[in-house]
């Protein structure tokens, strides 16, 4: 008996597919082998030298940017949106550190250490990370300029009169209001999410920093925000490959602990 196919989508018979997917292995082979361009480029940029003293608060006490590495020749720094003020960290942020624990090891084992850093305190960081599970070293920058030179936490002046996020100007507040007035209510729940209100959430921005130590300097060497962070974002890596993909209206995902939770579905974090 035929089988009755029950789908909208288009289908075919096994030698249409492999045609199909031919085509589109082509396509991949190209974007991987720009990928690969992408990072020789991304080598290439010039080093700019570190000449301010940051300070960090770790598990391990207080540390300089320098002591970050860690006997490595490269430190690879996520911006962890964790605001002094939050109660918890942003849910966005913390759905791609849970792919950090897996990866630190061995990243350690190849010259570079990979840390999260955050402006909340220690005490804040340490408690958040017990209940993620996650092991990965976290560095709080409370009472430094660190995350602020490098583009990921703004004051309230810088936010009135527009920061300069992504390496693009963004609106003064005032003019960003009839957005916020249109019922785009994204970031308003994930800042309730965060335990704050949703200008005090803006001023925290994810992004990732990279740094080499030469001849005794460190060098900024790259630096990266927003839809940037797609490929470090595991989940998305996956849903790429699934059938339907992102398949997406809207922001769907929480903390990962927060699954089982119905009263937690909540819209969260920032535009591409």
């Amino acid at each position: 008996m035929e089988t009755k196919i029950m789908t909208t989508h288009k289908t075919g018979t096994r030698a249409e597919w492999l045609n199909a997917r031919m085509e589109l292995l082509a396509a991949e082979k190209e974007l991987t082998r720009r990928s690969d361009e992408l990072a020789r480029q991304r080598q290439e940029l010039p080093w700019v030298a570190i000449n301010k003293g940051y300070r960090f608060d770790t598990e391990e006490g207080s540390a300089s940017l320098s002591e970050l590495f860690r006997g490595r020749s490269q430190v690879l720094v996520y911006h962890l949106m964790f605001g002094p003020d939050f109660a918890a960290a942003c849910p966005s942020c913390s759905s791609i550190a849970d792919g950090f624990n897996g990866i630190a090891v061995h990243l350690a084992n190849h010259d570079v250490m990979l840390w999260a850093v955050s402006r909340a305190p220690l005490p804040k960081i340490q408690a958040y990370k017990r209940r993620m599970g996650w092991t990965f070293p976290w560095a709080s920058a409370a009472g430094s300029d660190f995350n602020f030179d490098f583009s990921a936490s703004y004051t309230e002046e810088q936010q009135r009169e527009g920061i300069e996020y992504n390496f693009t100007r963004e609106p003064k507040m005032e003019r960003r209001q009839g957005k916020e007035d249109s019922g785009q209510s994204a970031e308003i729940n994930c800042a309730a999410m965060c335990g704050t209100d949703k200008g005090t959430f803006q001023r925290e921005r994810p992004g990732v920093s990279a740094f080499v130590l030469e001849g005794g300097t460190v060098f900024h060497t790259y630096s990266t925000y927003a839809r940037g962070l797609d490929g470090l974002w595991g989940m998305y890596q996956w849903l790429d490959r699934a059938p339907k993909g992102r398949n997406e209206k809207g922001v769907w995902w929480r903390r990962h602990d927060e699954y089982g939770n119905q009263n937690q579905r909540h819209s969260c974090c920032d535009e591409a």
